[in-house]
């Protein structure tokens, strides 16, 4: 099978149903922001810090397009999605898949956005981010699943993913 990506805001839920996916498909997982942190060897708000914004999303857009696995779920940053290179690549791939969710529902599951390592400009709040990104996880995406509630519920998800996969 071709790789899984998964795409969305941060706090969506990727890397948790990203790990249950991959265990329910019989892939491996990889978390994209494990990867930076790992071939850095420092935290992505260290990152930030440091690079600033522009330098961080070049530095993510130059490993996540050289991430190269087979039959992975692939759970990415929440900024993946600015990197014109990175998503190509994982178009080319993989089977890419939004995980949208509500700003409200989002905001009431994330905490602080900077602790988070959550790329954001100066001044911009959840709700800018969320509106600035959306139109760029629909515009990568092959197949969209609308999560609903603060509450996971994984088993649907996955259930619904692989029903759209035809699996």
């Amino acid at each position: 099978m071709k790789n899984i990506v998964l795409v969305g805001m941060p706090g969506v839920g990727k890397s948790c149903i990203g790990v249950v996916l991959a265990k329910a498909l019989g892939m491996l997982f990889v978390d994209s922001d494990i990867v930076i942190q790992e071939k850095t060897g420092k935290t992505l708000s260290k990152l930030i810090s440091e690079l600033g914004i522009d330098g961080f999303l070049a530095l993510e857009d130059e490993i996540n397009s050289g991430i190269d696995v087979e039959n992975t779920v692939i759970a990415t940053g929440g900024s993946a999605v600015f990197g014109e290179r990175a998503m190509r690549h994982f178009k080319e791939m993989g089977t890419v898949i939004y995980l949208s969710i509500g700003c409200d529902v989002l905001s009431s599951r994330l905490g602080d956005l900077d602790s988070r390592g959550v790329v954001r400009k100066k001044g911009q709040g959840l709700e800018d981010i969320y509106n600035e990104r959306c139109a760029l996880y629909e515009r990568y995406a092959d197949i969209t699943i609308h999560e609903t509630g603060a509450v996971f519920k994984i088993d649907e998800t996955i259930e619904t993913i692989k029903h759209k996969l035809k699996l």
